[in-house]
């Protein structure tokens, strides 16, 4: 299991570290992306930044097991929210399932990374 967990967790880890840089930079596709969905620049920023710790936490968190616990709960926190804003716009479910798999995801990861402790 816990070579599943790896696996997961790098791809998630590249993945989450490469959303997270148009919000951390405040591009300007992302901004209005966001905007839409009422989140302030301010806050994409934070998103940004937290998605990128939590892509190291993952990392790290493979030689570090409750590190990597702590960053993919604080992942799937942050994409329960992203399902919820997009749910509260009212965006379709090609729009919302992106944050929807990233939530399941995350979710798997936690699980195998706590299961291989």
């Amino acid at each position: 299991m816990f070579i599943a967990a790896v696996i997961l967790s790098v791809l998630l880890a590249i993945g989450f570290a490469l959303a997270s840089l148009p919000k951390m930079s405040a591009a300007d596709s992302m901004v209005a992306e966001l905007g839409r969905l009422g989140v302030s620049n301010g806050l994409g920023r934070l998103i940004g930044a937290l998605e990128f710790l939590g892509a190291a936490g993952l990392v790290i968190g493979l030689w570090i097991g409750p590190l990597g616990i702590a960053a993919a709960t604080g992942l799937v926190l942050l994409m329960a929210g992203a399902v919820i804003y997009h749910l509260k716009a009212h965006d379709s479910a090609k729009k919302t399932m992106p944050s929807l798999v990233l939530l399941l995801l995350s979710a798997a990861a936690l699980a195998l990374r706590s299961a291989s402790l």
